[in-house]
């Protein structure tokens, strides 16, 4: 199968299965937020959803697929850093702020960094339609951010720091994204590269959730947190497996922006399964980010 993607690759069909991966992916990582939305310390949900990664990861990456060459293990050396500062960037931004005010904060920040970052690394370049696009996703992102802090009544100067840990966590998904995007088009077998992927970067938190765990005055049950670190593995995998296999087979920027529907997602989440309150203005912008996101796709054909 890694052969067979990597000859679609810059193909319409590659593109086309590219974009059905960046939907995918914005889907699979609003629910992989609701998950995390729960009651457990946001440390706890992400060292319990690392912890399933490294066990389910572990056996493919040692047993089913090649070990990776010198040239990847760099790599994958490099991503286990960049993705420790995404993570600890998020759990300190969830530590101080509401999830409603920190997601889209992060979420509209990345495609836009992602987006000129693409450009210098791999020379892809933005239609002036497909810019348009991108104010809009983005600006709808952060406008819908703005409605939910005025809903929010808290600690200014803790939502400061949290807000301030939102922008950074967004340039880190931007980081990632272009990192990640070369790293799986330098690789021979993109599924490799995943499999080893998720092993290597899933080995830090679970250590820092049982360090914090053990000196907790009333630590949680870890039966709920297990069961949703499983799930959240789970959800991981297709989220993240599946907007890296969108930048290896079409333009980086344009996977980005997709995935940055997963706000969209996320308020249908809430709203539907969550029964949280939408209104009038949730909606407006919601169909801003969504139309965001078909100018930038139909804007590049």
């Amino acid at each position: 199968m890694g052969e067979w993607l990597v000859s679609i690759a810059g193909t319409p069909e590659g593109a086309r299965l590219a974009t059905l991966l960046a939907l995918l992916s914005a889907f699979a990582h609003a629910v992989f937020g609701a998950l995390q939305k729960g009651r457990h310390d946001p440390w706890l949900s992400r060292g319990a959803i690392d912890l399933w990664l490294f066990v389910l990861s572990g056996p493919i990456a040692l047993f089913l697929v090649p070990w990776p060459d010198a040239a990847t293990a760099l790599i994958l050396l490099g991503a286990i850093f960049i993705h420790f500062g995404y993570k600890l960037t998020m759990a300190l931004a969830y530590e101080r702020a509401a999830y409603t005010v920190v997601y889209p904060v992060v979420r509209g920040t990345g495609p836009l960094v992602t987006v000129i970052a693409a450009s210098v690394v791999f020379q892809e370049h933005f239609t002036t339609t497909q810019w348009v696009g991108v104010a809009c996703l983005s600006g709808g992102i952060l406008l819908l951010a703005l409605r939910n802090l005025s809903e929010e009544v808290v600690d200014p100067k803790a939502l400061r720091i949290g807000l301030a840990w939102a922008v950074l966590g967004g340039v880190t998904v931007a980081i990632y994204t272009t990192y990640d995007a070369f790293g799986i088009r330098q690789s021979p077998d993109p599924l490799t590269f995943l499999a080893w992927f998720f092993f290597v970067t899933a080995i830090d938190f679970p250590l820092i959730a049982w360090w914090r765990y053990r000196r907790m005055d009333m630590p949680p049950a870890l039966g709920p947190l297990m069961t949703r670190g499983a799930i959240g593995a789970v959800v991981a995998w297709v989220s993240f497996g599946a907007v890296m296999l969108a930048t290896r087979l079409d333009k980086v920027g344009e996977a980005a922006v997709l995935r940055e529907t997963s706000t969209v997602f996320a308020a249908l989440i809430g709203w539907f399964v969550l029964r949280e309150r939408v209104g009038p203005r949730r909606l407006f912008l919601m169909a801003l980010i969504a139309l965001g996101a078909v100018i930038v796709e139909l804007g590049g054909r």
